[in-house]
C-alpha cells in the first residue's frame, strides 16, 4: 500500500477536470453507475443533486468520453450572461417567454456547434444545405472565430437583426429560401423567431451517428449583482427552454441514428422554485436524483462507499476486493455503535460527520492526510486520534459552514448571513436544546435585530419560519422519541425524496446542531458564566414584505 503522503485524492471541484492534465485522473477515479447510466436516457432533462453530490463530475466525465455513442459539452453560465440578460430585459421589455426564446436559441447554437465539430466527417454532410447554409451565417457573423460558450452565444441573440439578415442571405444563396424578409432592431422578438426557426430546420435536416448531449451548469450560484428576481427570470426561462426542446422539438426529429438533447444541473431547492407543471413526475421521470444516503449496517455496499474506496484502490500496485484498501488505511471501528461488525466500521465516523455528500469526504481525506504529513511522511495508515485533531476538526467545520454560507449567499445578503451566526451565540454552547431553549434564544436574537437599524430577515419573520430555514440548511435536525425510548432522527438531506424535495420541520421537539458545524458555530460547550434564559415570547422588527432573495 502506499503512503499516506503518496495518495492523490484528486479535486472537490470538477470543474478542474476539465482541464486537459486532469482528464485522465479523472477517468482513473470515476466509477460508472447506475446514475452515469440513467443520464443517458433520452428521458432525462434535469441532473439533480445538492451542492456537493457529483453533478459537475458526473457531466463532465460524459464530455470527456465518448460512453455509449454519448457525445457532451459542459457548458457554463457566468455572471456576465446574467449581466447580459438583465440589459436585454431593460432594453427589449422581455418577458418570460421572451427569456425562454432565448435560450432556445443558444442551445441550438451550442448544439449546432456540437454536430459541427462531429458530423462534418460524415460523408453525407455536405448534402445538408440547410444546415451548412446556417453553418455559413455563423461563420460570417463570428468572422470563423466563434467560441462555443455561452457568452458568445447571446452576442448572437444581442444583435439579432444582423444575425437574422446573415442568416437570411446565405439561406437564399443556398437556394433553401426564396421569401424576401426585412428584419428591424425594434422586432426584437420577430427577429429571434425566425432564427429560431432557421435553426431548427437546420437540425431538423441533419442525420447525426452520436447522441449529443449539453450539458449547462453553473446556476446554483447567484452572483450578488445580479438581483434575485431577475436570476429567477432567466433559470426558469432556461429551464422551460429545455423542456420544450427536450419534449417537443429534439424528438420529432426523423431518421437520425443519433438524438439531441440539453441537461439542466441544479439543486432541489431551486428546482422547486421553477413551478414548472407536474414537477413531481419531472423530477421521477424526467430527472437523475443523485442520492447517496445509506445506513450504518448497509453501508459498505452503498454507491458513496464504493466511489471513496476506489479513490484509494485505484492508486495502488495490485488490486483488491471492495473494502481491504479502505480497512488498511483506517483499520478502527467508530465510537458508539449499537451493533457489531465484521470489519472494521471507521467509515461511519465519516457518514457521521458528512451530509452524505462525496465532497465532503474528500475533503475530510484531504484535511487529514494534510494534518498527518505534516507531523509524518511515511505513514501508511490513519489512526482515531487523527479524526479527533482539533485542528482537523476546525478545518473541516468551517469548510462546512463555508458551504452553508454559499446556499444562504445564493438568497441572501451578507449581512443577513452575519445575522444567522448571530443566533447561535444565544445558545451559549448548546448544540442540543428543546423547543422552548429555541424560543429563547430566539427572542434574545429579536432583542438584538431591534437594537439595529436594519429589519430582521425574511427568514427569521417568526420563531417557527426560522426553524425550518435551519433545517433547510442541514444546521439543525429534529429529535422525535419512539415507543422503546430511542431516538428518531431527522435531518432534511435525509428525509428529502422524490415526491417530498422539501421536508418539514417538527415543532416542540428536541433539537440538534450538526456534529460537522459544531466548532465553527462555537457550540457543543456549555457556558456557566452567563445567566439563564427564561422562555418568552419573540418579537422582530418587521420586514417589507419581499419575495425569498430579492435585494
Amino acid at each position: 500500500m502506499k503512503r499516506i503522503s503518496e495518495l492523490q485524492l484528486g479535486f472537490a471541484d470538477a470543474e478542474n477536470y476539465k482541464r486537459r492534465e486532469n482528464k485522465e485522473l479523472l477517468n482513473k477515479l470515476f466509477i460508472r453507475n447506475e446514475y452515469l447510466d440513467k443520464l443517458c436516457d433520452y428521458a432525462v432533462s434535469f441532473l439533480v443533486g445538492e451542492k456537493g453530490t457529483g453533478k459537475t463530475a458526473y457531466s463532465v466525465y460524459l464530455s470527456n468520453n465518448n460512453y455509449k455513442d454519448n457525445l457532451a459539452r459542459v457548458r457554463y453560465i457566468r455572471e456576465t450572461e446574467y449581466q447580459k440578460f438583465v440589459t436585454l430585459k431593460t432594453e427589449k421589455h422581455l418577458t418570460l417567454s421572451d427569456y425562454t426564446s432565448i435560450w432556445k436559441v443558444i442551445v441550438c447554437l451550442l448544439l449546432s456547434q456540437q454536430v459541427k465539430e462531429r458530423e462534418s466527417e460524415n460523408a453525407m454532410f455536405p448534402i445538408f444545405k440547410r444546415f451548412t447554409a446556417l453553418q455559413s451565417a455563423i461563420d460570417e457573423y463570428y468572422m470563423n472565430a466563434f467560441s462555443p460558450e455561452i457568452a458568445q452565444a447571446m452576442q448572437l441573440v444581442q444583435e439579432s437583426r444582423l444575425a437574422a439578415e446573415l442568416i437570411s442571405k446565405h439561406a437564399k444563396a443556398s437556394g433553401e429560401e426564396k421569401e424576401v424578409f426585412t428584419f428591424t432592431e425594434s422586432r426584437f422578438q420577430n427577429n429571434l423567431f425566425y432564427i429560431l426557426r432557421k435553426f431548427q430546420e437546420a437540425l431538423s435536416q441533419v442525420k447525426v451517428e452520436n447522441n449529443y448531449i449539453l450539458f449547462i451548469d453553473g446556476i446554483d450560484i447567484r452572483p450578488s449583482s445580479i438581483p434575485f428576481a431577475d436570476y429567477t427570470d432567466c433559470i426558469k426561462g432556461l429551464a422551460n427552454a429545455i423542456w420544450e426542446l427536450n419534449n417537443d422539438f429534439f424528438p420529432s426529429i426523423k431518421g437520425s441514428r443519433g438524438r439531441l438533447r440539453v441537461v439542466l444541473l441544479i439543486r432541489p431547492d431551486i428546482f422547486e422554485s421553477l413551478g414548472l407543471q407536474n414537477q413531481n413526475t419531472k423530477i421521477r421521470d424526467n430527472s437523475v436524483f443523485l442520492d447517496w444516503r445509506t445506513e450504518y449496517k448497509s453501508h459498505r455496499s452503498s454507491h458513496l462507499f464504493k466511489v471513496i474506496d476506489h479513490i484509494l484502490e485505484f492508486q495502488q500496485l495490485d488490486r483488491f476486493p471492495l473494502g481491504k484498501t479502505w480497512d488498511n488505511y483506517f483499520p478502527w471501528n467508530s465510537q458508539n455503535l449499537r451493533e457489531s461488525y465484521e470489519y472494521p466500521t471507521s467509515f461511519i465516523n465519516f457518514i457521521r460527520w458528512s451530509y452524505y455528500r462525496p465532497r465532503d469526504i474528500i475533503t475530510m481525506l484531504d484535511l487529514l492526510q494534510e494534518e498527518v504529513v505534516s507531523v509524518d511522511k511515511d505513514r501508511t495508515a490513519f489512526m482515531p486520534e487523527d479524526f479527533d485533531n482539533p485542528s482537523f476538526a476546525r478545518k473541516y467545520s468551517n469548510y462546512l459552514l463555508g458551504e452553508v454560507k454559499d446556499h444562504l449567499l445564493f438568497y441572501y445578503t451578507q449581512e443577513e448571513y452575519g445575522l444567522f451566526l448571530k443566533f447561535f451565540q444565544f445558545l451559549d454552547g448548546q448544540d442540543n436544546f428543546t423547543y422552548e431553549r429555541y424560543l429563547a434564544a430566539f427572542a434574545d436574537l429579536a432583542d438584538y435585530i431591534a437594537t439595529t437599524s436594519k429589519p430582521a430577515p425574511q427568514f427569521m419573520a417568526t420563531a417557527n419560519e426560522f426553524l425550518q430555514f435551519l433545517y433547510d440548511l442541514n444546521v439543525v435536525c429534529y429529535i422525535e422519541k419512539t415507543s422503546d425510548a430511542g431516538n428518531f432522527i431527522h435531518w432534511c438531506f435525509r428525509d428529502r425524496n422524490y415526491s417530498n424535495i422539501s421536508p418539514k420541520v417538527k415543532t416542540e421537539c428536541t433539537y440538534e446542531v450538526f456534529y460537522g458545524l459544531a466548532k465553527a458555530l462555537n457550540v457543543g460547550k456549555v457556558f456557566t458564566d452567563r445567566p439563564a434564559r427564561a422562555q418568552r415570547k419573540p418579537k422582530l422588527p418587521s420586514a417589507p414584505k419581499r419575495t425569498r432573495g430579492a435585494s
